[in-house]
């Protein structure tokens, strides 16, 4: 039996830290190009009491996508022992690819994953890098790739990595721009001969909406119509999203639990995309009352949009490398335990796959 197994990890935290009363003096506007009626005091103070983000890490004016995709990188590697050389795949998933800070172009070619096995000099052309655009949940999805690669035996050893710098993409007169951060996480994954009770993927799902769903997240102008230039900022239809997510996703971690033959009551810990908090509780909520059971699990998620916002692909690699080396306190794993990663975004796309430790 294939098992794909995590045998390193990697995060590369930004060190530029936006508080929310960093955004004090801002002008807020909504859709239809007016300013938003409320100070900028009063709409931080509901955004951090829905969000429960009260900061976030952006990434220094000289740290592009693929400089914070190479760090996590480097540490997942060294972490896993494995000799570079002997990757078969590098993947990393994100949305904008390079931002330069002095230009708004995103700049996808080469593809980042290429520009991060020149930096790390692999030489073998066998190790094939390729980037994944599946919005948020772009990092679990490649973690299922790499899983449909080894059950395949087309691959035994990749390395994956979700980086984004957010921050360059935001429009600062939209007040969910306060929601978004930069930061990458990583890991390697190697194919080991298995049983029923080895570490590894025990099962996985993923599910695109895309009918009414596909524009919840987009592309769109400045809310702030004064705005001379015609560029595309990332914009989210907030509503919509947290309806989508708090219907579909408990769903489909179920999905994917049945899929392995496990009860939630099993799981030890959910590492679930940090979005916004309010909605990442109702969803645990939720995923909780499909089993019958009214209140989940006490510190079955751990959380880190306190303090980093959302980075995107990087939230949910950043975090489990954080729990799994000890720094979130009163978070941990041990080895047998049932974990499981989640994510949903843009798309509309929902992803999640089941793993023992």
């Amino acid at each position: 039996m294939i098992r794909t197994v995590i045998t390193g990890t990697g995060a590369f935290i930004p060190d530029v830290v936006r508080s929310n009363e960093d955004f004090i003096k801002r002008s807020f506007f909504e859709e239809n190009g007016f300013p938003n009626q409320n100070s900028a005091q009063v709409i931080i103070e509901k955004f951090e009491k829905i969000t429960g983000i009260k900061e976030r890490r952006y990434a220094p004016n000289e740290i592009n996508a693929s400089d914070m995709a190479l760090k996590a990188g480097e540490q997942a590697l060294l972490d896993s022992k494995i000799d570079p050389e002997t990757l078969d795949q590098i993947i990393v998933s994100h949305n904008f690819g390079d931002i330069n800070n002095k230009s708004f172009q995103t700049q996808n070619v080469p593809s980042i994953a290429s520009r991060v096995k020149n930096r790390l000099k692999i030489r073998n052309p066998e190790c094939i890098a390729y980037d994944v655009l599946f919005g948020c949940p772009g990092w679990v999805q490649s973690l299922m790739i790499s899983d449909a690669y080894f059950k395949a035996g087309s691959a035994k050893k990749i390395l994956l990595i979700g980086t984004e710098t957010l921050s360059r993409i935001i429009d600062s007169s939209d007040r969910n721009s306060m929601i978004f951060a930069d930061g990458a996480g990583a890991c390697v994954v190697e194919s080991i001969d298995g049983d029923d009770n080895s570490p590894g993927i025990l099962s996985v799902c993923a599910q695109t909406h895309s009918v009414e769903e596909a524009n919840y997240i987009y592309m769109g102008k400045s809310f702030k119509k004064c705005d001379a230039n015609d560029h595309l900022y990332l914009k989210m239809n907030g509503r919509k999203v947290y309806e989508y997510a708090i219907k579909h996703v408990p769903a489909a971690i179920k999905l994917c639990l049945d899929k392995a033959s496990m009860n939630i009551t099993r799981v030890a810990k959910i590492f679930l995309h940090q979005a916004n908090e309010k909605m990442d509780e109702e969803i645990l909520k939720r995923l909780f009352s499909l089993y019958g059971i009214s209140a989940a699990t006490p510190g079955i998620m751990p959380m880190s949009i306190h303090w980093l916002g959302n980075s995107s692909v990087a939230t949910i690699p950043t975090l489990f490398d954080m729990v799994r080396k000890g720094k979130i306190a009163d978070q941990k794993i041990s080895k047998g335990d049932i974990i499981v990663f989640a994510s949903v975004g843009a798309g509309m796309n929902i992803n999640a796959v089941c793993y023992r430790v």
